[in-house]
C-alpha cells in the first residue's frame, strides 16, 4: 500500500476525515513553543548566530549576557570576496518589517563566511520567529563596518580566511586582540 493511501486510509478510520490529507504532506517542519519570541531564540543559540554576531561569544564560551546579543563585531572576515563584518542583527531588524527580513534570509547569497546555504532553508515559521526574537530584544549598539572589496585593505582588524597549503610558507598573520 503506497504511504499517501494508507495515510488517508488511517484518517479517515480514526474519523478525521476533516483534516485535509495535505496538512501532512505540505507542512514544513518548524521548532515549536510557547511563543514565536521563545522558538527564535532557541533557533539563534543552535543556529549559532551568536558565534559570529555578538562580541566576545566565543571566546567566553557563550557567557555573554543576553542583552548583548547579536550586537555585531567589527573584526571582519577576510578572503576572496573582501572583508565582510558580522552585522549588528538588532539594528537590522529596525529598519526591515518581517516580510522583508524573511526575503533577505530566503534569497540572500553574498558574503561569506555567512551561511546563506543554510540559512536559505528556514522554514517560514523559524524564519519569522527568528526575526521576533530579534526585534524582542531591541535596537542597541553601533552599526558595524560596511564590507570592503577585495582589492581594498580594511582598517579594521580582520581574520585571514584562506586556505593555507601543508608544508607551504605559512601567512604570518597574527590574531587581533580584543580590548
Amino acid at each position: 500500500m503506497r504511504r499517501g493511501t494508507f495515510l488517508s486510509s488511517a484518517i479517515v478510520a480514526f474519523g478525521i476525515s476533516a483534516l485535509p490529507v495535505t496538512a501532512f504532506a505540505e507542512a514544513e517542519p518548524h521548532v515549536a513553543a510557547v511563543s514565536a519570541v521563545d522558538a527564535g531564540r532557541y533557533l539563534v543559540i543552535v543556529g549559532g548566530c551568536n558565534d559570529c554576531h555578538t562580541p566576545a561569544f566565543a571566546e567566553t564560551g557563550g557567557q555573554v549576557p543576553e542583552d548583548e546579543w547579536l550586537t555585531g563585531v567589527a573584526v571582519g572576515w577576510r578572503g576572496p570576496w573582501g572583508t565582510t563584518y558580522a552585522s549588528n542583527l538588532r539594528l537590522v531588524v529596525q529598519g526591515l518589517s518581517e516580510e522583508a527580513f524573511l526575503g533577505v534570509l530566503r534569497n540572500r547569497k553574498e558574503r561569506p563566511p555567512m551561511p546563506w546555504q543554510n540559512v536559505n532553508h528556514l522554514s517560514q515559521a523559524d524564519a519569522a520567529a527568528i526575526y521576533q526574537y530579534i526585534r524582542s530584544l531591541g535596537p542597541k549598539g553601533e552599526a558595524m563596518p560596511t564590507a570592503v572589496a577585495a582589492d581594498v585593505e580594511p582598517t579594521t582588524p580582520y581574520f585571514l580566511f584562506v586556505p593555507q597549503q601543508p608544508g607551504a610558507a605559512r601567512s604570518s598573520v597574527t590574531a587581533p586582540t580584543t580590548q
